[in-house]
């Protein structure tokens, strides 16, 4: 009980001090991460250095993980044998799409007589890519290791606090979100983030947001960007990530306060959104914190 008190009077602390520093004026966010930093993380063809995008960028994500490959390098059949290699026999692909339109034979000289613009058709094709992980043979400057990271600033308590939560959590690309049609959460690669410390404030705001689907605390998600119910979402996860990172001890250089201010203009005409934020962020940093084993004292 006295533990549970105590937690309660550090969300009021962290709370008041937030809504002081709002008070002060509007606050520009600063991204934590380097987006430069994240395109070695995408999934691109080795042959062609061409990235993948749109969904295939999350097959190939999924597949990397699925089948534990060191690369996000890709490449057809044909290519690996263009290219003097070859995919070891029983290794399964992972098929991708392709998505574009065409215009039907003869139909822009119908659309000319007629004086309208020419109709395109919509088409999809698939392909099938390995990893080149799968592959033998393929030249040196195929298989090449990309430069190395830096070494990654882990908090073991924090991590164990992602993985017993049980999230589905994927790693890589340039942009942090929460999808909860796929009740899924992405995170640029920890080495991306400035300071690396901002990558669990980023992973408990973007796990905040989880607490809100509806298998759990069932918060209104719908809200499109710049609306007040998105607004509310966004004060809720930061709020969230506010009393996670001061629980488990967590001290990002990002300021929370900084990433709430981005949302008081559209908050201002209801003066009480951020207590009602406030309540429902405390309910979510408790879920979130029901799965954290540690003290507040083994983090260094």
């Amino acid at each position: 009980m006295a533990r549970e008190t105590s937690r309660q009077d550090l969300y009021s602390e962290v709370t008041n001090r937030i809504i002081a520093e709002m008070e002060e004026g509007r606050l520009p966010w600063v991204q934590p991460w380097d987006t430069t930093a994240c395109g070695c993380t995408l999934p691109h063809n080795a042959g062609t250095g061409r990235r993948y995008s749109g969904i295939n960028i999350l097959i190939l994500w999924a597949a990397a993980v699925e089948g534990g490959y060191a690369s996000q390098r890709w490449l057809t059949f044909r290519q690996a044998q263009a290219l003097g290699g070859s995919v070891r026999k029983g290794e399964k692909g992972t098929t991708v799409c392709y998505a574009d339109r065409f215009t039907p034979k003869g139909e822009d000289a119908r659309a000319a007589d007629e004086d309208r613009e020419a109709r395109t058709v919509a088409f999809l094709k698939r392909f099938t890519v390995f990893n080149i992980d799968q592959c033998d043979g393929l030249p040196d400057e195929i298989t090449a290791p990309t430069a190395p990271l830096p070494e990654r600033e882990a908090i073991p308590r924090a991590e164990a606090l992602m993985a017993a939560c049980g999230a589905n959590i994927r790693i890589g690309g340039d942009h942090a979100f929460y999808a909860p049609v796929l009740d899924m959460v992405q995170l640029p690669q920890q080495q991306a983030f400035r300071d690396q410390i901002n990558y669990y404030r980023t992973a408990l705001h973007e796990l905040g947001h989880r607490t809100g689907h509806r298998s759990r605390l069932d918060r209104d998600q719908t809200g499109a960007y710049g609306s007040n119910a998105y607004a509310r979402e966004e004060l809720v996860a930061e709020l969230c990530a506010a009393f996670s990172c001061a629980s488990l001890g967590i001290r990002p250089t990002v300021r929370h306060a900084d990433y709430v201010a981005c949302w008081l203009e559209v908050l201002r005409e209801d003066a009480r959104a951020t207590f009602r934020a406030a309540s429902q962020a405390s309910k979510a940093a408790d879920f979130l914190l029901a799965f954290d084993a540690g003290e507040a004292s083994d983090v260094a």
